[in-house]
């Protein structure tokens, strides 16, 4: 009956048995249930965070599912401790357990060392929650990344952690089902020399480039940024803020299309 399943080369990425439990190794040394949730983390909008030189701003391409949705609601970023916020990529609802687990860690950090918790610690803090559920038997791996953003004594940071409990320091990070051509776009950007205010436009303009109207419905643009403007507190950018950005996006948007 498992004639079918003869690995050939084109076959590999096909499990075949071994991709029915995170305790068990391929014979090529792979994990697939963590494979396929790093998948499960393009279902959702793209995310983007970008570190500059006065702060760090993120953005979000929230999905609307339907007309009738209060604007504002499922929301995709959230903030952790005063000085953080997350941007959530993938199932929202296993993104939303890490958001709480990262508060709980924000929160005790502060209670046993009387200071805000540093990006890197609460990053590694995460990434561990998240490697423990891939390594047992009886629970499944996050379906979410996340960014994590904020300001600690070092200044602005920007983390990533993705469901294999692998994190990253970063410049500027994309995750979502548009990562690979919004990382394209970040890129050029010569973010040593941009300031938050800047940076805003360009997000904007991003997420706009990326989003494939053919097959996804409408989207609401979230952007939330810590910088000295927002007193260095993670807070979700000014209402007019946010439609100059849109609308600067917009028009860019228009341009390209008449280049092309």
């Amino acid at each position: 009956a498992m004639q079918g399943h003869t690995a050939s080369p084109a076959m590999s990425s096909i499990g075949t048995g071994y991709d029915l439990y995170t305790t068990s190794y391929s014979p090529d040394g792979r994990v697939f249930q963590v494979e396929y949730a790093a998948k499960a983390v393009e279902s959702s909008g793209t995310a983007v965070g970008v570190r500059c030189k006065d702060g760090v701003v993120l953005g979000f391409e929230k999905l609307v599912i339907s007309k009738m949705l209060v604007e504002g609601s499922s929301r995709r970023i959230f903030t952790i401790d005063e000085h953080v916020g997350v941007a959530v990529c993938g199932l929202l609802a296993d993104g939303r357990q890490l958001v709480n687990r990262a508060r709980d860690e924000a929160a005790s950090y502060k209670e046993f060392y009387g200071c805000p918790i540093p990006g890197k610690v609460m990053a590694e803090r995460l990434a561990g929650f998240v490697h423990a559920y891939t390594m047992y038997w009886s629970v499944r791996p996050f379906g979410a990344a996340v960014l994590i953003a904020g300001k600690d004594a070092d200044g602005p940071f920007m983390w990533m952690v993705e469901p294999s409990g692998l994190t990253y320091n970063y410049f500027g990070c994309a995750i979502g089902k548009g990562k690979q051509a919004a990382k394209v776009e970040i890129e050029k950007l010569k973010l040593g020399e941009m300031t938050c205010k800047d940076v805003l436009k360009e997000v904007a303009r991003i997420i706009y480039s990326v989003h494939d109207d053919v097959k996804d419905k409408d989207f609401e643009l979230e952007l939330s940024w810590v910088c000295e403007e927002s007193g260095w507190v993670h807070k979700m950018v000014p209402k007019d803020l946010l439609k100059a950005a849109e609308a600067s996006a917009k028009a860019a948007l228009e341009e390209d299309m008449e280049d092309d």
